[in-house]
């Protein structure tokens, strides 16, 4: 397995659920391997084939893994096409093509599964995957509400899985070479973490609800959401910002710098305390059910703070930086870009201190967090972003929508995974299911 550079922080805060997910991986081996064996070509289903996954195949298929193609699905032909042009020559037999996620988990010769469906199908796929002795590569975020987070993990326990979250940053070499600073204190210990997101979004007039595409099952496509007429701006790409399939953009690219924040924090559990407000800036053209703008602050035990914002612009941030990071110190500061690059900041004049080698400028980790996936296949090892590590983030996705819906402050109990003293927010924790499209018994 490739080395990989951790924080001290890092390290002490997950030693020990890693030394337990080592264990409980090694016990079981790999799908057609003893504990003792590895797999050689690891044999891939692909779950969900639109742009996100299109761009892993790519890579995969340029990279130097050994890979095969076991089976393509998703609910649109058209999509499964442009998939399986991608694949073309790569292998001597061409992957197989369904809608049906099942007979991809159910097969027992593909050792692991990418999933990259819309949010909402990221959970009930990922069990099933994971119960049928399947490692998983879940595309952020790993869960469309929060209770769903937690069953992942204990799927991945219970079974013994591999599980990677799409956090790619986490396996970026600039990442490595700031997560070096901070072991060795440049800035002090770090007591605050900023992140945000600035995404040019366009404004989409409305359209009526019109006959589903040709070819598409559009019922499996829905699954456990609520059933309703096809319309345009509620499929492909737009779903992101509708409730019933996504998690708005703080849980559709904001997820990617809340990871980072707490992975600059030293990767904290559950926050104890949790403030969100937000509105509609771009009035005209707006569509969804969330908002295009949002601020949230999470308190933790130990008096951390991590706030959160998100604003429909680019270019925001400090410094010329886009989307990304700020992690405030006791001995100064660092400014965390995640399209591959950092400025150090020391002492109260804020003297420029060290910055990103001008050789790993801008890379975003895509590769690099792939192949540490299919190296943990291999060696059953722990991935960069464990399903624990998965979790806590997107819990805060969850966490600051719940606040914002409510429009108070809520106090959050981590031992118990529940609101004080607030039924409502409680309740917003799960989700109903549309039957026959459940969470199964995993």
């Amino acid at each position: 397995m490739e080395k990989r550079t951790s924080s001290r922080r890092e390290f002490m805060v997950h030693s020990g659920e890693t030394a337990a997910v080592t264990a409980a991986l090694a016990t079981l081996g790999g799908v057609h391997t003893s504990a003792a064996e590895k797999v050689d070509t690891i044999r891939l289903g692909i779950i969900g084939c639109g742009n996100m996954m299109r761009g892993h195949v790519r890579r995969l298929v340029d990279g130097k893994q050994s890979v095969s193609f076991g089976w393509l699905c998703d609910v649109d032909p058209q999509q499964l096409a442009k998939t399986a042009k991608l694949t073309d020559g790569f292998q001597a037999t061409p992957p197989q093509q369904t809608s049906r996620y099942e007979e991809v988990t159910a097969d027992k010769s593909i050792d692991a599964v990418l999933i990259a469906t819309p949010h909402h199908w990221h959970a009930p796929i990922a069990l099933e995957a994971l119960t049928e002795g399947k490692d998983a590569y879940i595309e952020k975020p790993i869960s469309h509400v929060y209770d769903e987070g937690s069953q992942v993990v204990a799927a991945a326990q219970k079974y013994g899985r591999v599980v990677q979250h799409g956090s790619q940053m986490r396996s970026s070499p600039v990442t490595d070479q700031a997560a070096k600073l901070l072991a060795d204190g440049i800035i002090g210990e770090v007591k605050v973490a900023r992140a945000w997101t600035a995404e040019l979004r366009k404004t989409i007039a409305p359209v009526n609800n019109s006959e589903v595409p040709e070819g598409v099952d559009y019922d499996r496509w829905l699954g456990p959401a609520p059933k309703r007429p096809f319309n345009r701006q509620r499929f492909h790409h737009s779903w992101r910002m509708f409730r019933d399939y996504g998690n708005g953009e703080i849980g559709d690219d904001g997820i990617h710098d809340i990871d980072m924040a707490r992975w600059g924090l030293g990767d904290p559990e559950l926050p104890i305390r949790v403030t969100a407000r937000g509105s509609r800036m771009m009035l005209h053209g707006h569509f969804g059910d969330y908002p295009d703008n949002m601020h949230v602050t999470y308190e933790y035990p130990d008096g951390r703070l991590l706030v959160y914002e998100n604003y429909p612009f680019t270019e925001y941030g400090m410094h010329g930086f886009d989307n990304g990071n700020v992690f405030y110190g006791t001995e100064g500061y660092m400014v965390f870009s995640r399209r591959g690059a950092f400025n150090v900041y020391l002492g109260r004049k804020g003297k420029k201190g060290p910055r990103e080698l001008p050789e790993t400028r801008g890379q975003k980790g895509y590769p690099e967090h792939m192949d540490d996936f299919l190296n943990a296949v291999r060696n059953r090892t722990p991935t960069r972003a464990t399903a624990e590590i998965a979790n806590r983030s997107c819990a805060l996705v969850h966490l600051g929508d719940i606040a914002f819906r409510t429009n108070r402050q809520l106090d959050f109990d981590p031992q118990r995974e529940k609101f004080m003293d607030c039924d409502e927010a409680n309740q917003m924790l799960t989700k109903n299911y549309r039957a026959p499209y459940t969470l199964g018994n995993a």
